[in-house]
């Protein structure tokens, strides 16, 4: 289970991100998931809860025991060469639906980032 490495060091991330803003607890984290990277999200949701608990008694200046996770699916995009056109395959067939010719260029899908995350400072 991979998404275990994946989010502790998504979480790492967001921790040292958090203490150089000087933040004391991060509420959400956002990340987008390519349908292609090979991440299971309700895996990676599974790891989140378990990794922020643990990381609770690792990191004290940062409260992440309330953060939510959100999940931005990221649907695959390719291009067709022949045509220059961007499509959404259908099923795991990459041909192209304007020329029917068959793409290897694959330009979203595969992501795994962090693309937001929102912290509070001590009031």
């Amino acid at each position: 289970m991979h998404e275990i490495g994946i989010m502790e060091e998504t979480l790492n991330l967001a921790i040292d991100y958090a203490m150089e803003e000087k933040a004391t607890e991060i509420t959400e984290i956002t990340m987008a998931i390519g349908k292609m990277s090979g991440v299971v999200p309700s895996a990676l949701q599974f790891a989140f809860d378990v990794i922020k608990h643990s990381s609770i008694e690792q990191n004290q200046s940062i409260n992440v025991k309330n953060a939510q996770l959100k999940i931005e699916l990221l649907p695959i995009i390719c291009y067709c060469d022949s045509c220059q056109e961007r499509f959404t395959p259908e099923e795991w067939i990459f041909q192209c639906p304007q020329c029917n010719l068959f793409s290897n260029k694959i330009i979203q899908g595969k992501e795994i980032k962090l693309i937001s995350m929102q912290i509070e400072n001590e009031k």
